[in-house]
């Protein structure tokens, strides 16, 4: 985590993330990427021409709001680099990610209220779905990344391992319990002795070591994650993504965004590879 994205809108949930991904740089020795994508009027946009007063106008007041967030009193000691820049959010971030070869994103998420709701809109979602690098969306005023307790949800599929190496590496960055969970559904009930098979088998051969796993019967993914977090209180979510096709087999559809939705913690995904 030595290279991290934040996009900003410089909304209050922005700066929530900001404040987060400044603390993750101040412990891991890292450095800060922060972008603003002016997503101009379209009238303005098809015109191709910067230089137009209307758009002069929007990117004076952007950067001016660049500045001032730049000099904000919680990102001192903190190495930051960044600009406004012209274009689609979505595309802009992803583009800020290979020129810089960051290993994080951090974004903000208006409450429970949904990812769909993010300060970026659909464009948040399509970040979480199709990024390669690990994304960390907040939700609440945090000043500080304070993570004690980690739950990883899995549906145990072996060949969504590397999500979890990188949930170890994260829970060793922010020195954090990593909790290994496997919720136990009535439409898939497994066995007690098919869901420890099941765990065996994918903890086989990883080198990973969570503090704890657990088999969690619940009468859904969502409420099972959400309640086995309660239960640990824990401080952060995660799950693994399979890019285009969205969160992994049983994190699809409707649960995957009823998780990353509804969460009152922060949540981070992490790409199969």
């Amino acid at each position: 985590m030595k290279k991290i994205i934040v996009p900003t809108d410089f909304s209050i949930q922005a700066e929530n993330a900001l404040r987060v991904a400044a603390d993750i740089a101040r412990e891991n020795d890292g450095e800060l990427f922060l972008l603003h994508q002016l997503d101009l009027p379209l009238h303005l946009a098809n015109n191709g021409s910067s230089n137009l007063p209307e758009a002069v106008f929007f990117m004076k007041l952007a950067k001016e709001k660049f500045d001032n967030l730049l000099n904000a009193d919680f990102l001192k000691g903190v190495t930051i680099h960044g600009d406004v820049e012209t274009g689609a959010a979505f595309s802009g971030i992803m583009d800020t990610v290979k020129r810089h070869n960051a290993d994080l994103i951090v974004m903000g998420s208006h409450g429970t209220d949904g990812i769909k709701n993010m300060f970026i809109g659909s464009n948040a979602e399509k970040v979480v779905r199709n990024s390669e690098v690990p994304v960390l969306v907040v939700k609440d005023r945090k000043n500080r990344l304070d993570v004690n307790d980690f739950v990883f949800a899995t549906d145990l599929d072996p060949n969504s391992t590397s999500a979890l190496k990188e949930a170890a590496v994260f829970a060793e960055k922010t020195k954090c319990n990593l909790h290994l969970l496997y919720v136990n559904t009535p439409s898939q009930f497994l066995s007690t002795r098919q869901a420890e098979e099941k765990v065996t088998a994918y903890l086989k051969n990883v080198n990973v070591q969570p503090a704890d796993y657990v088999i969690y019967n619940d009468s859904s993914v969502e409420e099972g994650v959400f309640n086995y977090t309660k239960d640990v209180k824990g401080d952060l979510i995660g799950m693994a993504t399979h890019g285009r096709r969205g969160l992994s087999h049983f994190f699809n559809g409707s649960v995957s965004e009823d998780i990353v939705n509804h969460s009152s913690l922060p949540v981070v995904t992490f790409r199969i590879k």
